[in-house]
């Protein structure tokens, strides 16, 4: 009868370890779907003239032009708000990738599939709706 309490014990305690791990893993969850959240990306054009700031999910939030972009033709502003906004959603990938390796540990498995789904929703590459514009 001990070996079998003692196995009850040690199932118990284990059990209690899992449900103690699935706690802090939901907490770590819930702090990281608020820090990331409330990120930003920023960049700016090589020539200073544009700013450009994109919200957690990429979306443009900010825009702003320096007097000089008047000096440029419209097609060539339009390119380099473009590119700063690619750049910015950059910005904004890096952030929530350290986020994620910092709150969910670089070897955890969902660390690497939240990485991959940020990357394939930013990434304005070739076959994303930006690059067409």
């Amino acid at each position: 009868m001990w070996a079998d309490e003692s196995a009850l014990d040690a199932a118990a305690r284990r059990l209690d370890e899992w449900e103690s791990s699935l706690v802090g893993q939901a907490e770590r969850a819930r702090a990281l779907s608020a820090s990331a959240q409330a990120l930003t990306g920023t960049a700016r054009s090589s020539d200073r003239t544009i700013e450009v700031t994109v919200d957690s999910t990429g979306l443009l939030v900010d825009l702003r032009l320096d007097e000089q972009t008047r000096q440029h033709s419209a097609a060539h502003t339009a390119r380099q708000i473009m590119a700063t906004t690619r750049a910015a959603r950059t910005d904004l990938l890096r952030q929530l990738t350290e986020a994620t390796t910092r709150a969910l540990g670089v070897d955890d498995p969902a660390t690497r599939a939240i990485i991959e789904s940020h990357r394939r929703r930013l990434d304005a590459g070739p076959g994303t709706p930006d690059a067409h514009r």
